[in-house]
């Protein structure tokens, strides 16, 4: 049995996410190879083992793994087949091939849903604009790409009739539009030994030009029973799923106090990123305590936590510039992280920036001036 540190990780994706999994890693001494196509992806330089090439290539992903121990995603659009192969020959894959291609697709999300009475918002499937006439829904209505949609993409607004013209003609599904009273998540972690242990609800504001969240707020301030309800639905579809890893369950809650889920990510999100400075353990940590099956980590609150997304600033596209870092820079409690990426364009997440403070309102209030103050211009 090998140790953690004599465990050959590869991680299929070189983005944000990465980067924080391995500044994770590196305090396990653990060797780490990633696969990307981005030559200049943000993983390059911090990796033992920088591979170019395609996620969704047969070849590329299982010639990537083969002489690997132990393989993770940190995006979902990858060549499941490939995956499947390696873990017939013994690699061992965290979260597994068949997690991934259920979470690869939307409408077998839903349906994964309906099969296991998880609530969350009625839904029908189409394979073509001209079905939406036939479907049992007033507008307006939400249709979302079954695959290939990420960070607000592949997801839009139909008001009426003539928004039709605008639709996706590709397979889809439709779902009711939900009058909610705000976005919610709760990450949950299960192990190799099936221990589960989920992170407090945080609460999720989102631009509205960029359908991207813009601040997240943790804890919820919400009742303890409708945290309790979401932390529960979180670790029933852990359990249901079987999973090995972190699972990002996105949820609204409802004017009328109800929790519908709306989607799954089996992989460290962007509503954990809080928990680097916010909690006892951080997402990048539990995921790797997870794979590794080691115990779980504590996943409470240290004080309040208010993440801010850092977007590239509209108008501006070419080599990043980070305007008002050192205002920023000088309050308490505001911790930085830019993800190493050399070019910024129109809401590219280019970074975060998470606010401590022991009060709920002053972090708040701090992350409004980094919002106002901190811009990635080029």
């Amino acid at each position: 049995m090998k140790t953690i540190s004599q465990t050959r990780l590869g991680i299929l994706g070189g983005g944000q996410l990465g980067r924080m999994l391995i500044q994770e890693a590196i305090n396990y001494n653990i060797s780490i190879s990633v696969l990307d196509p981005d030559a200049n992806a943000p993983c390059k330089n911090i990796c033992d083992q920088f591979v170019v090439g395609s996620l969704g290539d047969y070849n590329t992903v299982y010639n990537f793994g083969k002489n690997l121990d132990l393989i993770t995603i940190e995006i979902e659009k990858v060549n499941v087949e490939a995956l499947e192969a390696l873990e017939k020959e013994g690699v061992l894959v965290y979260p597994q091939p068949r997690v991934i291609r259920l979470i690869q697709d939307k409408g077998m999300q839903k349906q994964f849903f309906k099969e296991n009475d998880i609530p969350t918002a009625d839904f029908q499937l189409i394979n073509h604009p001209a079905q939406i006439l036939e479907s049992n829904f007033d507008f307006p209505l939400i249709q979302k790409l079954r695959k290939d949609g990420y960070d607000g993409k592949g997801v839009i607004k139909i008001n009426n009739h003539e928004d039709i013209s605008i639709a996706f003609d590709a397979p889809s599904l439709l779902e009711k539009c939900v009058d909610f009273e705000r976005e919610v998540a709760v990450i949950v972690a299960r192990n190799v030994d099936g221990q589960i242990s989920a992170f407090p609800m945080v609460e999720m504001d989102f631009n509205p030009e960029a359908n991207l969240v813009e601040f997240l707020i943790s804890p919820s301030e919400y009742p303890n029973y409708v945290q309790e309800q979401a932390q529960k639905i979180a670790e029933e579809i852990a359990v249901k799923l079987n999973i090995v890893g972190i699972l990002a369950v996105e949820m609204f809650l409802t004017k009328d106090g109800k929790l519908l889920v709306n989607e799954l990510a089996p992989r460290p999100h962007n509503s954990g990123h809080q928990t680097i400075e916010g909690n006892y353990t951080s997402q990048f940590a539990q995921h790797l305590r997870c794979i590794f099956n080691l115990p779980l980590g504590d996943t409470k609150t240290i004080a309040h936590a208010v993440m801010i997304n850092l977007l590239g600033e509209s108008g501006y596209e070419g080599p990043a510039e980070y305007q008002g870092l050192e205002k920023v820079m000088a309050q308490s409690g505001v911790y930085v992280h830019l993800y190493g990426k050399t070019f910024t364009k129109p809401f590219r997440k280019m970074g975060h920036v998470t606010v401590i403070d022991e009060d709920r309102n002053a972090a708040i209030e701090k992350a409004h001036y980094v919002k106002k103050n901190l811009k990635v211009i080029a």
